[in-house]
């Protein structure tokens, strides 16, 4: 039995909310709940002291470089101070996607692909730049661009 879903206007006043009416919950409910739940859209980084709140769907790319990690949007370069690790966690839900040890790519970005030596693929990004995906990762990138 597939899963109903039904999308109700709210009555006036009443606020937004979602409704999960299932037998059990089981672990793609769950995943989804938590999704919800968690999801917001915007990631925190810093350029020096400032703060900044970043939009998931302006970061290009995000790199680890000397135990730092930066997020790179269309023109600037800032600073997270997340792990890479716990980023990929925190964007495993969306179009992000790691593509070798120290890089983890928007697809939506991928402006174009090109073989690169030894098995790997070179990214060029919709701002032109270009990264490089290391070859353990392509079978991945390639699932995931349905490629």
């Amino acid at each position: 039995m597939g899963i109903k879903i039904v999308i109700e206007e709210p009555s006036p006043g009443e606020e937004d909310h979602l409704i999960v009416k299932c037998r059990n919950l089981s672990p793609e409910i769950m995943r989804l709940i938590n999704a919800l739940k968690t999801r917001d859209d915007s990631l925190i980084a810093y350029v020096d002291s400032e703060i900044h709140r970043i939009s998931r769907a302006d970061v290009f790319y995000i790199e680890t470089v000397d135990n730092k990690t930066f997020l790179y949007c269309k023109q600037n370069v800032y600073e997270s101070r997340q792990k890479l690790y716990e980023l990929e966690e925190a964007l495993a839900e969306g179009d992000f996607l790691r593509v070798s040890k120290s890089v983890i790519v928007n697809l939506s970005k991928i402006k174009s692909l090109a073989p690169a030596l030894s098995g790997r693929l070179e990214a060029k990004l919709a701002n032109n730049e270009k990264v490089i995906i290391s070859r353990q990762y392509v079978p991945a990138l390639k699932k995931s661009l349905g490629i």
